[in-house]
């Protein structure tokens, strides 16, 4: 499974977790609703400052974030 997919699929978890849908996820990191579905599907490279204003949003920081068995092997 690629890295792209695995943030992605940590973006929806915690999305959904949240309550959140993907356009008010979308509007609280500041990014395009049409852009937060590549992320999730992973279809698009996330940037660092792009994943970093998506993690805020989702009111946790990086090392939560990527602890989680899709990052571990």
């Amino acid at each position: 499974m690629s890295i792209n997919i695995r943030i992605g699929d940590r973006i929806r978890e915690l999305r959904k977790v949240k309550g959140l849908s993907q356009e008010a996820l979308a509007n609280l990191a500041e990014v395009d609703r049409t852009y937060m579905t590549k992320v999730e599907t992973g279809k698009k490279n996330v940037t660092v400052k792009i994943l970093e204003k998506i993690i805020i949003a989702l009111e946790t920081d990086f090392g939560a974030f990527f602890n989680d068995n899709n990052f571990k092997k």
